[in-house]
C-alpha cells in the first residue's frame, strides 16, 4: 500500500509532461486546417467548460475576491495571453522539438525572476545551470558553423513564451495561497479567452468561417484541451500536493526527450546527432541547477493540501 501511494505521485507528475509533450506534436496538427489564435481560442473555450464542470463537481470552484480582480488580470496576461502568443506562432516557424527544448529551460529561468523581484539566493548551480543549458539550446537551434538551423523568430517567439511564463509564476506567488489551483486555471483562462476574441475577430475569424471542417485538426484540438490543458493540471496538481513543486518541476526536464521521440514517431521530424547532444546538454544543465548546495526557496512554496 505504501509503494502504492509513494508511486502514484510520479506516475501523476508523468502523466502530466507526456500530455504536455503530445502538446506540441498535436498543435502541429492542428495547423494542417486551422490558424494559431483560433487553435488557442479553441483549446481554452473547451478546458474551460472542462474545468468548470470538474470544479463545480467537486466543489474545490472559488470566486474570486474583487480586490483581486487586477491580479488575475495580469495573470491571464502572461499565461495564457502572452504565453501561447509566443508558443503557438513560434511552432510555425521552428520544430516541435526545437520548442520544447526551449521551453524546458522554463524552470532554469525561474530562479533569476526569483533573485530580481524576492531577493531569493541565486546559487552557483544555477548560474553553472544555465550556462549549460544556454549551451545546448545553442547546438539545437544551429548548424555546425553556427548559422541558425532554426527560424530566428520561431526561436525568440518560443522564448517569449518561456519569460511570459517565468512572469507568470511571478504573479502567481501572489494568490497561490488564496485560491486553489482549479479556481486559479479556470478563471485565467476564462479571461485569457476575452483577450484573444478581439485579436481573433481582426486576424482569423473570416478565415475559420471559410475553412471546411477538418477532422484530423479538430481532434488534435480537442486532445489539446482535454490532455493538455485539463487532464496535465490535474495530474500536476496531484503531483504537488505529494511531492511539492520544487520535485514536480524537475520533471519537466523529460518534456525535450518525449518530444523528440513523439515528433520522431508521428510528425516524422529528424533526429540528428547534434539535436542529441543538444538536449542531453539542456537537460544536463537543468539538472544542475537543481543541484542542492543549501536552502534554495522555490518561486512558489508549495501549496499545502487544503487549497489545492
Amino acid at each position: 500500500m505504501n509503494n502504492h501511494r509513494s508511486t502514484r505521485p510520479i506516475l501523476a507528475a508523468l502523466g502530466a509532461m507526456l500530455f504536455w509533450s503530445f502538446s506540441f506534436v498535436w498543435v502541429k496538427v492542428a495547423y494542417q486546417a486551422y490558424e494559431p489564435l483560433t487553435v488557442v481560442l479553441l483549446r481554452l473555450v473547451i478546458s474551460v467548460v472542462l474545468l468548470f464542470v470538474f470544479s463545480l463537481s467537486i466543489r474545490r470552484l472559488q470566486i474570486p475576491d474583487r480586490k483581486d480582480a487586477g491580479i488575475f488580470l495580469l495573470l491571464a496576461l502572461f499565461e495564457p495571453f502572452l504565453y501561447f502568443m509566443g508558443e503557438s506562432y513560434g511552432l510555425k516557424y521552428v520544430s516541435s522539438t526545437v520548442a520544447a527544448v526551449i521551453v524546458a529551460t522554463i524552470p532554469l529561468f525561474a530562479p533569476l525572476f526569483a533573485w530580481y523581484f524576492y531577493r531569493e539566493k541565486l546559487s552557483k548551480m544555477n548560474i553553472a545551470g544555465l550556462a549549460a543549458s544556454f549551451a545546448g539550446v545553442t547546438i539545437v537551434v544551429t548548424n555546425q558553423d553556427f548559422s541558425f538551423a532554426a527560424s530566428p523568430k520561431g526561436v525568440f517567439l518560443e522564448f517569449m513564451a518561456v519569460f511570459s511564463a517565468i512572469a507568470y509564476s511571478t504573479v502567481l506567488r501572489k494568490l497561490a495561497f488564496r485560491y486553489n489551483t482549479f479556481t486559479i486555471i479556470t478563471f485565467q483562462n476564462l479571461i485569457g479567452i476575452f483577450m484573444f476574441i478581439p485579436f481573433w475577430m481582426v486576424f482569423e475569424m473570416r478565415g475559420f468561417l471559410a475553412t471546411p471542417f477538418h477532422p484530423g485538426a479538430f481532434r488534435a484540438i480537442l486532445l489539446l484541451a482535454v490532455f493538455a490543458s485539463s487532464l496535465a493540471f490535474i495530474l500536476f496538481t496531484s503531483s504537488v500536493r505529494s511531492m511539492g513543486i520544487n520535485r514536480s518541476n524537475s520533471y519537466i526536464n523529460l518534456i525535450p526527450v518525449f518530444v523528440a521521440l513523439l515528433a520522431w514517431l508521428i510528425l516524422g521530424d529528424q533526429l540528428t546527432s547534434r539535436k542529441f547532444i543538444g538536449i542531453a546538454v539542456v537537460i544536463a544543465g537543468l539538472f544542475l541547477a537543481q543541484v542542492k548546495t543549501g536552502k534554495q526557496p522555490a518561486i512558489i512554496s508549495p501549496p499545502d493540501e487544503k487549497i489545492l
